[in-house]
């Protein structure tokens, strides 16, 4: 057979008419796919320029607060301990409760004292029968002087022991009063009112008169004081106010510096600057009802010196340094950025007050200033809607039925 033959029959071949159309199929889905590729550059209907986040500067009325770091300070701490030595046989307290002025804590067994206060009272009572019949005896001295019927040194001698016996009487009643105190002290209470600390020792133990230990620990909590420090620069903003009669607020933070746990007012100011610091001692009392703050707590103070009325405010991640100082960016009515100068003026921890460079109603750019230059087209977005900074790259499909569109 010939070869034209030959190649006439294999294109009759089913199996050759079959690897044909796969290829051309094959063909035909690579050229289509190719076709659908998303093009480059923003999808349809979304403008184009540099995203960004933008905000109006505003007036309004700005609180100045100075910030510090402090530690809260109890009012008074007392040490409870025994003023006498004995057998501790009850203990009325509980540990971690508020108690007031005078309030019984503790039993020390008091028969001893009692003993002691009845021997002092017997004594005085001898002593005072002694005085009584002496002075009757000076009586009957004095009428029989007066009859001339005694010699002047026997009623000399009588008064010199009626004025023993009174010596002797003043130093029994305080030997009376000793006794009586010393039964008091028995009766241990609390010398201030506060917060109880854990007990230190327990009924049934022997205690000894001003155990270095004590019994228990009182403090005063409400209300309770922090003490802070602030940088010599700021004492003149708090010195003003105060000198002309202003109380000023201050607030106490956690440590995070997130949750306010009390509201308080400044009462006093160190007398000198510590040299090796720089910096002035404060301190502030807060009512602490409820018990937010707690002795030797670290916190974070914020006080209120002035309020600056209708200020111009812009947020304080807006303000850029270049060469020639601060500057914002600012969005045109055109839609393009523009680069202005400003002068900064007292300023927060979010706002700061803008001087000069910017009107009400200017809108400054937040996010998306590092791509930006003078005369950049920009387009504003919604804060909701910004992209995240570690959102993946998108990455261009082909999807059928809608040429061109994007898949995430």
């Amino acid at each position: 057979m010939s070869e034209s033959k030959k190649a006439r029959t294999a294109l009759r071949s089913p199996l050759t008419w079959l690897v044909i159309a796969l290829a051309l199929g094959g063909a035909a889905w690579w050229w289509s796919g190719t076709q659908k590729v998303a093009p480059k550059g923003p999808p349809a209907g979304a403008s184009s320029g540099t995203p960004v986040k933008v905000e109006a500067a505003r007036l309004q009325d700005l609180d100045i607060y100075l910030r510090g770091l402090g530690t809260v300070t109890a009012l008074n701490t007392v040490t409870v301990r025994s003023r006498v030595q004995g057998e501790l046989i009850e203990v009325l307290f509980k540990e971690g409760e508020q108690v007031k002025a005078g309030t019984l804590l503790a039993l020390i067994d008091p028969r001893p004292y009692e003993v002691a206060l009845n021997q002092a009272i017997g004594i005085q009572q001898q002593n005072v029968a002694q005085y009584e019949n002496a002075k009757r005896d000076l009586q009957r001295y004095q009428t029989l002087r007066k009859q001339d019927s005694i010699a002047p040194q026997l009623l000399d001698t009588q008064a010199a022991l009626v004025r023993k016996f009174e010596g002797q009487i003043k130093s029994d009643q305080a030997a009376v009063d000793n006794a009586r105190l010393q039964l008091s002290y028995t009766r241990i209470t609390a010398p201030i009112s506060g917060k109880l600390g854990l007990r230190r020792v327990d009924a049934g133990n022997l205690v000894n008169a001003n155990d270095p230990l004590g019994m228990v620990v009182i403090t005063e909590t409400q209300p309770i004081s922090v003490v802070f420090t602030l940088p010599e620069n700021d004492l003149p903003a708090v010195r003003q106010p105060m000198l002309a009669g202003q109380k000023l607020e201050v607030d106490a933070y956690d440590r995070a510096d997130t949750r306010r746990l009390a509201q308080g007012t400044l009462i006093s100011i160190d007398n000198q600057i510590d040299i090796t610091t720089g910096t002035v001692k404060l301190k502030a009392e807060f009512k602490n009802d409820d018990d937010a703050l707690f002795p030797n707590q670290f916190v974070n103070v914020r006080m209120k010196v002035r309020t600056i009325k209708n200020a111009l405010t812009i947020p304080a991640g807006a303000i850029q340094q270049g060469n020639r100082g601060a500057f914002v960016y600012v969005v045109t009515e055109e839609g393009t950025a523009a680069v202005r100068t400003v002068k900064i003026g007292d300023r927060t921890a979010e706002s700061l007050v803008i001087l000069e460079g910017l009107k009400e109603g200017d809108r400054v750019v937040l996010e998306g200033t590092d791509r930006l230059r003078e005369g950049a087209k920009v387009r504003i977005i919604d804060p909701s809607r910004a992209p995240r900074p570690d959102a993946q790259p998108v990455r261009a499909q082909p999807r059928s039925g809608a040429p061109g569109s994007v898949r995430p």
